[in-house]
């Protein structure tokens, strides 16, 4: 069995796609609709994007084309996007779902995340009564069959207890910066015990840490590459992980996930010094 046809299960009974495909940093356009349409020609049924991306037109084109080429039903793939962290308001809010369905041109998305809890211009300031107002938006979206599942991202424990404490349906997923040396356990414990499917972007961290010799020892030793590493380092953690490439060769390979690390080498990865330590950090441990 591929990994790409194993689910986690959220709190809600939707299932969820253990690897995803992620679109962070593509541009709307050709490259991306490529990129997305030759994901799920490969097997891939689980893709992120978000309205900030800018590109939701461009995976919404590519979904559209896989279920006309390839046969696929809409419940065939997994489709999540996010509310812009700079909007912390009901209307908003509801606005904004209703914008990146038009853009995916789709009837409804599988799954919609606030995109941090304070504006990308104000990080580390937290929007308490900001994020509740948005929250019930999503909500009532749920409600309305227009999303599927409801969740958060870049949550710290502070921000992810405000919405448990307050809100009517507590959060289906927490989407954090999660890979070798930069685990954010706190965060990840927290989210986990509260029922939430952690998932990790920018799970190679952006390239830095395929160069560190401990995580090459570990790819040969499995006869794999270190990006494979990385990657199944998430999932053996209980951690859905969100690789994004461009080319066929990653995209294909990023999903060849058939091996399982063992606990020690588990802990030898987590253990490992950040190997992006100059790239801005959301850290659970503030």
């Amino acid at each position: 069995m591929s990994i790409l046809t194993e689910t986690f299960t959220l709190a809600n009974g939707v299932t969820i796609p253990k690897v995803g495909f992620g679109t962070w940093q593509m541009p709307e356009g050709a490259q991306t609709q490529g990129a997305v349409e030759k994901a799920l020609e490969l097997g891939y049924r689980h893709v992120d994007t978000a309205n900030a991306y800018g590109n939701e037109a461009s995976v919404g084109r590519a979904v559209r084309a896989a279920m006309k080429d390839l046969g696929l039903a809409r419940e065939d793939v997994f489709v999540t996007s996010k509310l812009p962290a700079a909007v912390k308001d009901h209307d908003g809010a509801a606005a904004t779902v209703d914008e990146s369905l038009t853009n995916l041109g789709l009837d409804h998305m599988d799954l919609y995340l606030i995109h941090a809890p304070w504006p990308w211009s104000t990080p580390d300031q937290s929007d308490d009564a900001g994020n509740l107002a948005a929250w019930s938006a999503l909500e009532e979206a749920l409600a309305a069959g227009k999303i599927r599942a409801i969740g958060i991202s870049n949550f710290a424990v502070h921000d992810m207890q405000n919405i448990l404490d307050h809100a009517d349906v507590a959060p289906a997923v927490n989407q954090i910066l999660s890979y070798v040396g930069f685990t954010q356990p706190e965060n990840t414990a927290f989210a986990q015990k509260h029922g939430m499917v952690v998932e990790a972007y920018s799970p190679l961290a952006t390239g830095g840490l395929l160069r560190d010799p401990v995580l090459a020892g570990v790819a040969s030793a499995h006869g794999v590459t270190p990006a494979q590493v990385a990657i199944r380092f998430c999932i053996d953690r209980g951690v859905l992980p969100l690789p994004k490439a461009t080319s066929e060769d990653h995209i294909r390979a990023n999903a060849q996930l058939d091996f399982q690390l063992t606990e020690d080498e588990v802990r030898t990865l987590a253990a490992l010094p950040d190997a992006d330590p100059s790239h801005y950090h959301v850290d659970s441990q503030r």
